[in-house]
């Protein structure tokens, strides 16, 4: 029986969300500050990273999910109303940290983490939009394999730390929210420290 090998892979890639028929440019990847993964933690879209883990250090691809492979279709339900208290830091509401626009971490009463994107704030509510940034739209992913090797034990272990909420804690799950394509693993996005070794992040 083949053993299942975890990669260490890092991409660089232009994404872009399509919907409508009209592409709109999302974020971009280089070589110097790479997309890193390693599969088989379902970290990144599960099609994105079928379409990946095989192509050899220097391939190119291009590849497109459609919204069903990617996030799915956007949810009005996931616009929710929440009281200013919730935001209120001893008696003070923080509007240094919860603006219009702003990506707010939020957790359930099952200790469950996700982000919000503040769409209103009134004199009683903030109006969250709990829906991926990228929902309801077709992703397209164009670059080439930045590195693909086999994953060491301490890469690995890493990553378990991470997904357990330790170490660095980086990674869409912890850092921001949409990363273009990331479930919670070592993402792609802005303001994101790099020296832990799991990417950056975008919004």
């Amino acid at each position: 029986m083949e053993k299942n090998i975890n990669k260490f892979i890092a991409v660089a890639y232009k994404l872009a969300a399509i919907e409508n028929n009209e592409s709109e440019f999302v974020e971009e990847a280089t070589d110097e500050k790479p997309f890193l993964f390693i599969s088989g933690f379902g970290i990144t879209l599960e099609d994105f990273e079928k379409a990946v883990v095989d192509v050899e250090q220097g391939g190119e691809f291009d590849i497109l999910l459609t919204k069903e492979q990617a996030y799915g279709d956007y949810d009005e339900e996931k616009v929710v109303d929440l009281d200013r208290a919730v935001f209120t830091i001893n008696g003070h509401f923080d509007h240094e940290n919860v603006f219009v626009d702003a990506v707010l971490p939020l957790q359930n009463e099952d200790g469950q983490r996700f982000y919000g994107r503040v769409l209103e704030i009134t004199d009683g509510k903030v109006k969250i939009d709990l829906n991926h940034p990228l929902a309801g739209k077709s992703l397209s992913f164009k670059g080439h394999v930045v590195e693909n090797r086999e994953a060491t034990n301490e890469e690995i272990q890493g990553m378990l730390n991470r997904l357990s909420g330790e170490g660095c804690g980086c990674g869409c799950g912890d850092c921001g929210g949409g990363c273009g394509h990331e479930e919670g693993g070592c993402g792609h996005e802005e303001g994101h420290d790099h020296d832990c070794g799991c990417g950056h992040c975008h919004h």
